[in-house]
């Protein structure tokens, strides 16, 4: 094992994606010259050159329109959209496209696509920028979305949407980048649509993805403290969900909370949450909660920020008046 940064993971990623494959290149705006508005490819222009490392012009549309027909005549086109926000600008190409074009070919068409991107709020860059918009793809068929949370799970999964001949949506979070992690030093592979348990736990199961993992487990120690042992599902995936390993857990401890930074109105969690009580209603000792993202445009103002995305104290209330404790 080695301890990686969740940026130098996803560098690794991409370095060994180019090296293995050449029908492999990225595209995306400034990641060039520039290395990439979060530094994850860094050096790539002068390692792979311009043909393989392409700065785009800003046009979402017209990223994702390239990509999936590069993809439908066999190159692998990995296109970074800065932000989540951005792919507004190219939902056309997503859904109606590149998520379709197996089915509506009958399969004589694939469009093995991987779009990378960066979601979430927490650095004041505004309403604009700072949504959580990854579950609207995971309802949509014929796309698959990935949320990695620690370095390991990044380099992974990517490693396993290598191998996928369907389109992608790698959603990486913001404030993840400078964040570390053990990382093997084999060849592993993270398979996608397998949730897995960060910690473990035998009286409440807090179900998570990205960032707010990591949010869970801070306050998963603190509950700790309180002798109140809580078990962390992280998703890893959202598309396809593996809902069986959260049942299991939730089976085992009676309590499911579930917690996302999404809008609450909406969000993917609500969907987590029905099918928890829809396939372990037997098993609840009390009513599945959500801990989520305020109903609210993402506040530029650091202290409304904060309030307005889920906070380790706010878990831990949850929990405590989940528990009556």
């Amino acid at each position: 094992m080695v301890e990686m940064s969740y940026r130098k993971a996803m560098s690794k990623a991409l370095r060994e994606a180019l090296l293995n494959d050449n029908s492999l290149y990225l595209f995306g705006e400034d990641i060039g010259g520039y290395g990439g508005s979060y530094a994850v490819t860094k050096g790539f222009l002068e390692e792979f050159g311009p043909e393989r490392i392409i700065d785009t012009p800003i046009s979402e549309s017209a990223m994702v329109g390239l990509g999936t027909g590069a993809a439908m005549a066999g190159l692998r086109p990995v296109v970074e959209i800065m932000t989540i926000n951005f792919t507004l600008l190219a939902m056309d190409q997503i859904v109606n496209h590149a998520a379709k074009l197996r089915y509506m070919s009958g399969g004589q068409y694939t469009a093995p696509i991987i779009i990378r991107t960066v979601t979430g709020g927490g650095a004041q860059l505004g309403a604009t920028h700072s949504q959580s918009l990854e579950g609207w793809f995971a309802s949509v068929p014929g796309l698959k979305v990935v949320v990695p949370s620690d370095p390991k799970d990044a380099l992974g999964l990517f490693r396993a949407v290598m191998r996928e001949q369907d389109p992608v949506i790698f959603v990486e979070h913001l404030l993840l980048y400078s964040s570390k992690g053990e990382v093997p030093e084999d060849d592993y592979v993270v398979p996608i649509g397998k949730a897995e348990i960060k910690k473990n736990g035998d009286e409440i199961t807090i179900i998570s993805y990205s960032r707010m993992v990591l949010v869970a487990l801070e306050a998963a120690q603190k509950l700790a403290e309180m002798d109140i042992s809580v078990e962390v599902v992280d998703l890893r995936s959202l598309a396809p969900l593996d809902i069986e390993t959260v049942l299991k857990s939730v089976r085992k401890t009676g309590h499911a909370l579930v917690v996302e930074e999404a809008c609450r109105t909406g969000g993917f969690g609500a969907e987590v949450a029905s099918q928890v009580q829809e396939f372990a209603f037997d098993h609840l000792d009390g009513p599945v909660i959500r801990v989520a993202g305020e109903d609210v445009p993402i506040p530029y103002s650091r202290p409304l920020e904060k309030l307005a995305i889920p906070r380790a104290d706010s878990i831990i209330v949850a929990v405590k008046n989940m528990l009556g404790r």
